[in-house]
């Protein structure tokens, strides 16, 4: 079964989602970023939600973590929870 390890930035508004974002790619640090801005309780590790299984998430972050290339931050993804800014760290089938 397919594995994916993923990180993601977990914010109520899209604007500040994409802020995040341009300064994410612009060089700053991910981890550093979630710690500082994400909802999500994953935020005291930068993020890091370990491995998980197709079907384990919701579906709109599911599409994403399993098609998108690796190593690119991916979003604004809009979920029941918010928007989220997802890298997708490793993968395998």
């Amino acid at each position: 079964m397919a594995q994916a390890q993923a990180r993601h930035i977990l914010v109520e508004d899209e604007a500040l989602c994409n802020e995040l974002k341009t300064k994410i790619v612009g060089g700053e640090d991910f981890a550093d970023v979630a710690r500082e801005h994400s909802t999500c309780p994953s935020a005291r590790s930068g993020g890091d939600l370990g491995s998980f299984g197709p079907g384990q998430m919701v579906p709109e972050f599911d599409t994403v973590v399993f098609s998108a290339e690796l190593n690119e931050v991916q979003g604004p993804v809009k979920t029941q929870f918010g928007y989220h800014l997802i890298e997708v760290t490793s993968r395998s089938d």
